[in-house]
């Protein structure tokens, strides 16, 4: 018994196909919206791409570009297909072609919704790039003369004034690195010294973040140096006071910023999956229709269309033996008990008989 069986008169046919035709160019638009939201995400994350330590985060923004120049694809072949369907005499041009074409288009469809979970799993990898990004390029801040370098202090203090954050996880992240090169200390000062010396590895660290962690909305004056030092500023209160310093740190911001633009691509690549599961449900329809029209041999006549012409179970099970069938075509039988015959070893019927030897 066929699933979701439709009767259509040749009206309603004419009507399916117009239809269609029109959707599959909308599918077109949706093909080239998927593939500009693909290039702004690309963009994005190149834009960064020195605070991140994994380049797997692109595999998403490329997955985005390929599937909308697939779809681009798809759906003006199917433009093209269902607008002959209006005609019987030329929809036999394309006979062949329609259920491969279907079978194709359902797969595209897994890829398009495979897209979308991709845009809300991608989360962890990000937080993790970005996390041992980050720290990388607070290391290498002081490196100013170094080449390869010496754009991470402009990069990083850039991004803590525009996304109104501090450090890694927050500003104390500065405190356990060394953010001043060694070329503006005064090694002959007793204080810089000592710091040196009471280090392990020998590095400056004070309790100090960069001028680009102020809040320059706080109405006093940034403290910046000896943050932790409540007898190094008047009227100041380390641990009670609230810092005029940016407490979120530049991970979460950084996060919360891709993940919004995920969720929302995301979001666009399900409707655009929902939209072109119905287009081809559509030509579905059509496909069945027409070649039923085909059988009774009356372009005027009505005919069914379906989704499967069988039931699931039924489907599934023709299915299933299909690529049974096609696993005993390539196995070996090594049965022991066949008389397998040896091309050395001949048979009565290959047997030679003996030359005769005649008598002089």
């Amino acid at each position: 018994m066929a699933v979701l069986k439709v009767t259509f008169t040749k009206t309603k046919r004419d009507k399916l196909a117009q239809m269609l035709w029109i959707l599959n160019w909308v599918s077109v638009v949706t093909g080239m919206i998927l593939l500009s939201l693909g290039f702004f995400l690309k963009v994005e994350i190149q834009q960064r791409q020195e605070l991140m330590s994994n380049r797997e985060v692109y595999s998403v923004p490329n997955m985005l570009i390929a599937v909308g120049l697939i779809a681009c694809a798809i759906n003006f072949l199917g433009g093209k297909i269902c607008y002959d369907c209006v005609d019987t005499t030329k929809f036999l041009r394309w006979k062949l072609l329609m259920l491969p074409y279907i079978i194709c288009t359902f797969f595209f469809t897994f890829c398009l919704l495979a897209g979308a979970f991709m845009c809300y799993a991608m989360r962890h990898e990000l937080e993790e790039s970005l996390s041992i990004g980050l720290q990388d390029a607070m290391r290498f801040y002081k490196d100013t003369d170094k080449p390869g370098r010496c754009f991470l202090k402009r990069t990083v203090d850039l991004l803590q004034i525009h996304f109104q954050c501090c450090g890694n996880d927050g500003f104390r992240d500065w405190f356990h690195i060394q953010w001043i090169s060694n070329r503006y200390l005064d090694m002959s000062r007793g204080e810089v010294a000592d710091r040196l010396r009471s280090n392990v590895e020998g590095k400056y660290l004070t309790d100090g973040v960069p001028f680009s962690c102020c809040n320059p909305s706080s109405p006093r004056p940034c403290i910046q140096h000896q943050v932790t030092n409540n007898s190094a500023h008047y009227n100041y209160n380390y641990q009670a006071e609230e810092l005029n310093l940016w407490p979120q740190g530049c991970r979460q911001a950084l996060l919360e910023y891709y993940t919004h633009i995920m969720q929302s691509i995301g979001l666009t690549v399900l409707l655009i999956w929902l939209f072109e599961l119905s287009v081809l449900t559509g030509v579905r329809y059509l496909q069945t229709s027409m070649e039923n029209v085909l059988r009774q041999g009356d372009p005027d006549s009505e005919s069914d269309g379906w989704l499967l012409e069988n039931s699931f179970a039924e489907t599934a099970r023709y299915n299933f033996n299909i690529i049974k069938n096609l696993g005993k075509c390539y196995q070996v039988d090594d049965d022991p008990n066949i008389d397998f015959q040896s091309p050395t070893q001949p048979g009565p019927d290959n047997v030679h008989p003996k030359p005769i030897a005649f008598a002089t």
